[in-house]
């Protein structure tokens, strides 16, 4: 069988979140191996700018919306759209997520539950939006971005562990629930990664410093170092796995 076990030719990826980041990189990823794409963020012009760049540089149909992951109404109609346009999403990767780095004693609730609605009621919304279609297809895969913080804790991060540890046991429920339909539902758990999220970390040498002594492989990980999680489980070569995390990490949680 070779390569093509990590084919995705004729599928269409739905990324959230997909304009920047580890989503950006996610979609190119699983667009260098065929399959077309669909991304949107909150901000339209961000959306149509990156699906443009894609169809571009990989020569696959993409397309480029802007909508609210917490919004059930905006999630639906993309959902439509994306069909009509591409056809049924075959892979949703539950990407877009935010953080608000503060203890708990200082966190605002509605900073709380801005984290919580983003990052956990998101890809309740965005999964359950998809998984009619999949199922009755007989085929689908759906990857929760979930962290080595819903692995581990950390101080000053209350909100982003909860929402994190909260989608991996989302996905492990939706796992067994589909679990015989063809959908598998696993999740990626990314460690310290140069993103746009981490800016605050990146641009602080000493909290810089202080996460590089955490990963056993002594570096952050590279955009790049992304992308064969993504292909993986988004591919034929992950049918009989389900309801699993993996690390991408580092060695962080291996100590």
């Amino acid at each position: 069988m070779g390569l093509e076990i990590f084919g995705l030719k004729g599928r269409v990826a739905w990324i959230t979140g997909g304009s920047k980041g580890l989503g950006l990189q996610m979609a190119n990823a699983l667009a260098s191996v065929g399959a077309d794409i669909v991304i949107n963020s909150r901000h339209a012009a961000e959306a149509e700018a990156a699906a443009h760049a894609i169809a571009r540089q990989h020569g696959v149909r993409t397309l480029g919306l802007a909508a609210d992951v917490t919004n059930e109404t905006a999630i639906n109609a993309l959902v439509e759209r994306a069909t009509a346009t591409l056809g049924g999403i075959d892979i949703l990767i539950n990407n877009a997520g935010i953080n608000v780095r503060q203890p708990t004693t200082e966190m605002a609730l509605v900073d709380w539950q801005r984290v919580l609605d983003i990052n956990l009621t998101g890809p309740f919304v965005c999964s359950k939006a998809v998984i009619p279609a999949m199922r009755a297809r007989g085929w689908g895969r759906i990857i929760h971005m979930s962290s080595i913080l819903g692995q581990v804790g950390l101080a000053g991060r209350p909100p982003y562990t909860a929402s994190k540890g909260g989608l991996i046991l989302l996905t492990k429920t939706q796992a067994l629930e589909l679990a015989t339909t063809g959908v598998t539902v696993n999740a990626i758990c990314p460690g310290p990664f140069a993103t746009e999220m981490n800016r605050p970390l990146l641009d602080d040498p000493e909290k810089y410093a202080a996460f590089v002594a955490k990963i056993p492989m002594g570096r952050w990980g590279e955009l790049p170092e992304i992308d064969g999680a993504a292909i993986f489980l988004a591919s034929p070569a992950a049918s009989f796995i389900t309801g699993t995390t993996l690390l991408v990490d580092g060695g962080w949680t291996a100590q």
